[in-house]
């Protein structure tokens, strides 16, 4: 290994800044901890992005033997090699054996992934849509990889042009049950990707930047884990080819950046499980990458109409009135909306004695070719004396409980204990299933029916109005582990806004897992039940919208980008997110337009109509308390903008259709970065 032998040479050379990779981050508290862990402690004052305790040289961890090459890939045998052990926590000690497994599984994408074959960890429950046998063929590959060692690594090589595209033979790597660590260099500084966090630039900052990913109740803000959990990068190389990158885990991780060019990655369970597709431009990337983890969802063409809505509507006489005031003012107008207004007390399955109406308001606008959309909260009240959707529930055994008990755990929202369903079980996908559609029918009452076209589900990373649960976690290790990733409110370990980490759900198959594992993806597991309900009710295609997503939430729902502000900077910034949702998969998306939190001014609302009528979703939506900002809230001038700009969306609609027709059949993007052209 000629070259693994030059990257040791390098390292006994010395370490340049760049060069510096964090030692055991989490367990390096100290200078006298750091040199436990045999790295080096400097203190950087002039740069505190700079990691103070790194590796100082090759760290021959782990040792590679058995390393088989054949025509459809690798396989490689690790081995722990260090006898000192002492600054390890138990939870951190590393894993003595390993497996390494490279598959070449068609010309354009390989996996490789690392595991512990003697003790059978969580593994992501999501199937990809991989070949039954490896496809690729020796001489028509696009890449060629090596396994190294000392210290171990993975290198994959485009052949067209002998760039290195993926190296990970650093010091970096370290496998333990509740730490897994890895870094590679990249093949330069053009990065894209990693979500949902907002980001002031499409590309990414490699200046020492950490950014933690963890699914959380988070509105837009810098360096805050938000919504959505989707640990997927493009990078371009020097030469304009482009290589897209998945790590398919679900546990709590972070990514560091560094001027290298390197990238870091950490997260606190499962395993590595890598998929690289090789393009070679940004658009077949996408394209390739969809084909792994799903098509974007084809919307309804009413879809692509304009939408309103707000939180914050008094009564259903407030929204008949506004249906009626867009169509005096001629105002291209598809949908309208119904936030948790509608319901009794913010009760899902309900409706507010405000809202008698807003059956037949549902009707009167289908009459005249519009589509109305309804909102669910996964959240289920514990608190009713009599509450159908909950006792079901609980005869169905569809919520999450403390491990080893019959007990459900009761989080907060609004002023409700409530309880959350766990999505994998089957007997919650049936008991959703019917509740909905009691909603659509009510069999007791068929006045108080909502023919709904779609559903928008919300507060699904899941969201708590406590930390936890109500009266607190049991589980310290899980909630607070050894290693919390650079989250927002880091202080408060991984419950900051949700549920307790050592939740008992089931995967389908009956196997029991905990929250701390399944945490990101349960906006993911809430989707495909919504929208198949949706689908079998209404006997149409309809429209599924969700906060919360992971890769692949795209074959089954849009997405919004959250409870934005009305502030200038959102509007390039609402650019910026529907680009990367372009890149994961995730074509129908759009942001509240003229923003959720804060008043509107009437410029800013102006401006963003005009922007927001060239969404995919275009929707005009804001919070409660905060003052009106709808095309017919303002004067006739404001009006005037609205119209024009909106008959130049509705104009193209057979274009927009037709991109969304290519991202359903072939993943091409819809809002597509210049770049990709």
């Amino acid at each position: 290994l000629v070259l693994g032998k030059s990257y040791s040479l390098r390292w006994t050379l010395g370490t340049s800044v760049n060069e510096k990779y964090s030692c055991h981050p989490g367990l390096n508290t100290s200078k006298e901890k750091c040199e436990e862990l045999g790295c080096v402690w400097t203190e950087d004052t002039s740069n505190v992005s700079v990691p103070n305790c790194y590796y100082s040289g090759p760290d021959n961890a782990y040792s590679v033997a058995d390393v088989k090459y054949t025509s459809s890939g690798v396989t490689a045998n690790l081995t722990f090699n260090k006898t000192s052990l002492k600054a390890y926590e138990k939870s951190m000690l590393p894993i003595s054996s390993l497996r390494v497994e490279v598959k070449y599984h068609n010309n354009h994408m390989l996996q490789f992934k690392i595991y512990d074959y003697a003790n059978e960890r969580y593994e992501v429950p999501i199937a990809l849509n991989l070949p039954k046998s490896p496809e690729s063929t020796v001489e028509n590959r696009l890449y060629d990889v090596m396994i190294q060692d000392k210290p171990f690594g993975i290198q994959v090589r485009r052949r067209s042009t002998g760039t290195v595209i993926w190296d990970s033979q650093l010091p970096t790597f370290t496998f333990s049950d509740m730490f897994i660590q890895i870094s590679t260099r990249l093949a330069s500084q053009y990065l894209y990707g990693f979500g949902e966090t907002e980001h002031t630039k499409f590309r990414r900052d490699m200046n020492w930047h950490t950014w933690g990913m963890l699914s959380r109740d988070q509105p837009p803000g810098y360096k805050l884990n938000s919504y959505g959990f989707q640990p997927f990068y493009m990078s371009l190389e020097e030469d304009g080819n482009a290589h897209g990158v998945l790590l398919l885990n679900s546990n709590a991780m972070d990514v560091t950046f560094q001027p290298t060019p390197a990238l870091t990655y950490r997260t606190i369970g499962g395993i590595l499980d890598f998929y690289m597709v090789l393009g070679p431009t940004p658009e077949l990337i996408v394209q390739q990458y969809t084909a792994l983890v799903g098509r974007p969802v084809m919307p309804p063409y009413w879809a692509l109409g304009f939408q309103l809505c707000r939180y914050g509507y008094e009564n259903d006489t407030e929204i008949a009135k506004l249906v009626e005031d867009m169509k005096a003012a001629r105002i291209p107008y598809d949908v309208q909306y119904a936030d948790i207004d509608y319901m009794e007390r913010q009760l899902d399955f309900t409706l507010n004695p405000r809202f008698t109406g807003l059956p037949a308001l549902i009707n009167k606008i289908h009459e005249e070719g519009m589509r109305f959309i309804l909102i669910l909260d996964p959240a289920i009240s514990g608190n009713e004396t009599d509450y159908p959707a909950f006792t079901r529930g609980l005869e169905k055994d569809v919520f999450i409980k403390w491990p080893n008990t019959n007990d459900i755990i009761y989080a907060k929202l609004y002023r409700a204990y409530v309880a959350f369903p766990d999505f994998f079980r089957n007997s919650t996908t049936e008991w959703w299933m019917r509740e909905i559609a009691e909603v659509y029918t009510n069999p007791h009452n068929a006045s108080k029916s909502l023919k709904f076209d779609g559903l928008w589900i919300d507060m699904n990373e899941p969201a708590s109005f406590v930390n936890g649960a109500v009266g607190g976690c049991r589980n310290e290790q899980l909630n607070f582990p050894p290693y919390v990733p650079q989250l927002g409110f880091r202080s408060e370990g991984l419950i900051f806004k949700t549920l307790c980490m050592e939740g008992q759900q089931y995967l389908p198959d009956g196997s029991p897992v905990s929250h701390y594992d399944v945490h990101n993806l349960y906006g993911w597991s809430q989707t495909k039940p919504t929208l198949d309900a949706l689908r079998n009710i209404t006997k149409e295609r309809g429209i599924v919208v969700t906060r919360s997503t992971y890769p692949s939430s795209g074959k089954w729902s849009g997405h919004w980008l959250g409870d934005n502000t009305a502030a200038w900077n959102q509007l390039d910034k609402s650019i910026i997110g529907m680009m990367e949702f372009s890149l994961f998969g995730i074509s129908y998306t759009g942001a509240d337009i003229c923003g959720f939190f804060r008043d509107s001014e009437y410029e800013l609302c102006a401006r963003w109509m005009e922007l927001g009528a060239f969404y995919p979703y275009s929707r005009n939506h804001n919070g409660k308390g905060a003052k009106r900002q709808d095309p017919v809230a303002w004067n006739s001038t404001f009006e005037d903008i609205s119209r024009k700009v909106l008959t130049i969306r509705y104009t193209l609609l057979p274009y927009l259709y037709t991109l969304m027709y290519e991202a359903n059949a072939h993943g091409s993007t819809v809002v597509r970065p210049l770049l990709h052209e």
